[in-house]
């Protein structure tokens, strides 16, 4: 015979206890008059959800058996009852009749073993236990003891699981459960972990409430310092914070960088305005908001206007004009700074430098020249940590700065030239430089951020092949020769002669030269590969006539026994203080 059932909200009752059940709602009334009319016992089986009326899937296959002692009607329909529950039993084929619950039940004997002494011995533990989240729990720890004295197990097990507030699931599995000493560990291994759990909370808590009043202590000293700055008459100061406070958020850093920044100036904030650090964290961020983190010259790359500077600003060298050609032709094609990093090579004079701006003119980029004669220091490109005095970013990042783009033409001049001692290797850091597969994230030791190389532009030059393997590796060697006397002669004819006039003061209309007379000074005052010893031959010349002329550029004509006249006196000059010099050694 199917027994009547009757689904609860929250409530996990042993056997053998009486139990008060309070119901309104029509269909849990119907239920419990229709088991009083029938004299027939009531199941108490916990639900999973609270809505009600509910289904058979949302009713647990564990409840409490017991018979109807007492039933009382209140005035507005509701029913107070008195269960005494005997047993636990398993449900089985659940129905529904009328909105009343009922299905077919199977005991679940429980050996009793309440009175061995392990049993006891858990009971005194799970009580002491409980005494530990008497705090936030609000458990009278009394009233417990009183159960404990005055009534049996189940009542113990039933008043744990009310007071520690454990979870349906949990309390129904402790209910199937066959011994007391079974469902007394379980109930203490949920004891502890709650313990556990308290006290975890209260750590977190603790920490939040430490950082809200060093939080709360920070605004109110700032607060105060802002206060004496305005009655001092320093309150620029906050809206200088302010406004680098704006900069840093419409910047185009990387999120790392700016991240960095907002920390920095986190930290300046709290400093005192004469203090020397927060003017040098000011500095700091300065620097970085003044990187060309997304400043770039994109202008389109005319391959017939590069070969007419090329050819304009130099005469000869058809080879490495055309090597730098195929260069800039792959650079318009792929967009990007791919290929070998180019190295002028040859002696001085023959034009590497300037062919170097040349290539920034033809590419309309920014042009910017690093000397790396008797650098012996890595910190020229890496920069210095902020934390020295007088530190700043190295001269890669600087030229970057000055530049004000993030994709120039930087020359790194003479690059053979270098030095290496206790200090550091500097031709290790400009491994990192010239490689692309590095410089995509150079950090500057002074900045501390990663910041993108790649769209520079390295061209170097060296007087002589001096170099490391590993440098020469990263490198295409492009070797310029020195000039013969023909090319020397058209050079001068299209190049010197004007800029050796604009030197001097000198109008280029009157200056009456010949091939011939040009030719002299190559043959016989002049003995270098390049052309820049000819260039002061012929400013040498220039100022001479003007001492002559009263400073004044009279059209002259300048032949070979002119020449011989201005240029001796230098000639002459120059021997006899070698001839001393030799006496006095």
């Amino acid at each position: 015979m199917k027994e009547y059932i009757l689904p609860v909200r929250d409530l996990v009752v042993h056997p053998g206890l009486t139990v008060p059940v309070y119901v309104d709602n029509p269909l849990s009334v119907a239920c419990i008059e229709s088991a009083t009319k029938n004299n027939q016992k009531l199941v108490l089986c916990p639900q999973h959800n609270w809505s009600y009326p509910t289904g058979i899937d949302d009713i647990f296959t564990t409840g409490t058996i017991g018979s109807i002692a007492q039933v009382l009607h209140m005035p507005d329909g509701a029913i107070h009852a008195i269960v005494r529950t005997t047993d636990v039993v398993d449900v089985s084929d659940i129905t529904i009749t009328n909105g009343i619950f009922m299905g077919n039940i199977t005991p679940i004997e429980i050996l009793d073993d309440s009175a061995f002494e392990q049993t006891l011995a858990l009971r005194d533990k799970l009580a002491d236990s409980m005494q530990a989240l008497s705090g936030r729990h609000k458990i009278k720890m009394d009233k417990l003891r009183a159960i404990i004295q005055n009534y049996p197990m189940p009542a113990f097990v039933d008043s744990v699981i009310q007071m520690a507030n454990i979870d349906t699931e949990t309390a129904v599995k402790i209910l199937k459960m066959k011994t007391w000493r079974e469902k007394l560990m379980a109930l203490l291994e949920q004891i502890m972990l709650l313990i556990e759990t308290e006290k975890i909370e209260d750590n977190i808590s603790r920490r939040v409430q430490n950082q809200m009043e060093n939080g709360q202590r920070q605004a109110i000293l700032q607060e105060k310092m802002r206060a004496i700055q305005k009655e001092m008459g320093e309150d620029d100061e906050e809206t200088s914070i302010i406004g680098l406070r704006k900069k840093i958020e419409k910047s185009a850093m990387s999120a790392d960088a700016k991240e960095k920044a907002m920390s920095e100036l986190k930290r300046m904030r709290a400093m005192s305005p004469m203090s020397q650090e927060g003017g040098l964290l000011k500095t700091y961020i300065e620097e970085l908001l003044s990187m060309p983190w997304d400043k770039s010259d994109i202008i389109p790359i005319d391959l017939h206007q590069a070969r007419e500077i090329l050819n304009s600003e130099h005469s000869g060298m058809t080879p490495v004009k055309e090597r730098i050609l195929e260069h800039i032709a792959v650079m318009k094609k792929t967009g990007k700074n791919r290929g070998s990093i180019l190295c002028f090579v040859g002696a001085p004079g023959v034009g590497k430098t300037s062919l170097c701006k040349s290539i920034a003119n033809a590419l309309s980029r920014k042009y910017c020249r690093i000397s790396l004669g008797g650098i012996s220091d890595e910190s020229h490109f890496r920069g210095h940590r902020k934390t020295y005095i007088g530190a700043q970013c190295g001269r890669i990042m600087d030229a970057l700065k000055r530049c004000k783009s993030n994709n120039p033409v930087i020359v790194l001049d003479e690059i053979d030239k270098m030095g290496r001692d206790w200090r550091g290797d500097p031709e290790s850091a400009l491994l990192e430089i010239l490689d692309p597969e590095q410089n995509k994230s150079f950090r500057d030791h002074y900045l501390e951020v990663d910041f993108d190389l790649s769209n520079v532009l390295f061209i170097a030059t060296s007087n002589s092949l001096n170099m490391s393997s590993a440098l020469k590796d990263r490198m295409e060697i492009i070797e310029i020769p020195g000039y013969t006397e023909q090319e020397k002669l058209q050079i001068a004819r299209e190049h010197l002669l004007k800029r050796a006039a604009n030197d001097t003061g000198w109008n280029p209309d009157n200056i009456i030269i010949s091939d011939d007379a040009i030719m002299h000074i190559i043959r016989n005052y002049t003995s270098e590969q390049g052309v820049r010893e000819l260039q002061r031959e012929i400013a040498s010349m220039l100022r001479r006539s003007l001492l002559e002329n009263d400073g004044e550029d009279i059209k002259t004509e300048f032949n070979i026994n002119k020449i011989d006249e201005l240029l001796s006196v230098h000639k002459n000059a120059n021997q006899q203080n070698k001839i001393g010099f030799s006496a006095r050694i």
